[in-house]
């Protein structure tokens, strides 16, 4: 059974993370999630304080914290993600050390996630785990991971890798992570039929730069 558009758009995080993003950009996104009441939009950290005020709690304020390649130090994320939530953001979206992953650290990669939900306090913490340079086993591993760190969402891609959401990877994440964590899938998600799919495969949240404007069409 088809969804209604409003039970898509509740689910999206309408997302423009451009390295050319303006502000008159993002004040676009700002207006267009309000119209559409989506979960939130996803904007640049350097635009957090100024969509905070522009949107006036109209719609929630997600941001992107070691992105996108996840190698920052824990110290500046965490930084950043204090920084962020200063600036208005209510919900976080963070990058793990992949790096640390190839090498079997996960004990890191936890420890890391768990400092940065202390800073995140009660805001809503997603992890992107960027699937697509990732095995079986290591994307398994990491939904267990994901589930003792006290985040609130397992995040598939960011958008800027050599792919995005799949799924199958979906379906991986239903099974393995705990009731606890929701799932956000995120890249290449083309249409509407697939963001409906995504949702009936157990997603909770859309990371899209483009599902409002398939409505909008």
């Amino acid at each position: 059974m088809a969804l209604k558009k409003e039970e898509i758009l509740c689910h999206v995080d309408h997302t423009l993370l451009k390295q050319t993003a303006t502000w008159q950009q993002i004040q676009k996104i700002c207006q267009e999630g309000i119209a559409q009441k989506t979960a939130s939009i996803c904007i640049p950290p350097c635009y957090v304080k100024q969509a905070t005020e522009f949107v006036n709690g109209q719609v929630a304020i997600c941001t992107v914290i070691g992105f996108p390649n996840g190698y920052q130090t824990t110290a500046v994320k965490v930084f950043e993600t204090k920084d962020a939530i200063e600036n208005g953001a209510d919900e976080i979206d963070m990058v793990i050390n992949l790096g640390w992953v190839k090498e079997g650290l996960f004990d890191e990669v936890e420890k890391e996630i768990k400092e940065i939900k202390k800073a995140c306090g009660s805001h809503i913490l997603k992890v992107i785990i960027e699937t697509c340079y990732l095995t079986q086993q290591e994307k398994k591993k990491l939904c267990h991971v994901v589930s003792q760190s006290g985040a609130e969402f397992i995040k598939t891609s960011t958008g800027f890798g050599s792919g995005g959401a799949t799924k199958d990877d979906i379906r991986l994440f239903s099974e393995n992570v705990s009731k606890n964590v929701k799932i956000k899938a995120a890249g290449g998600i083309k249409n509407i039929a697939e963001a409906q799919e995504f949702l009936y495969l157990g997603a909770e949240r859309l990371g899209s730069s483009s599902i409002v404007s398939f409505f909008e069409e």
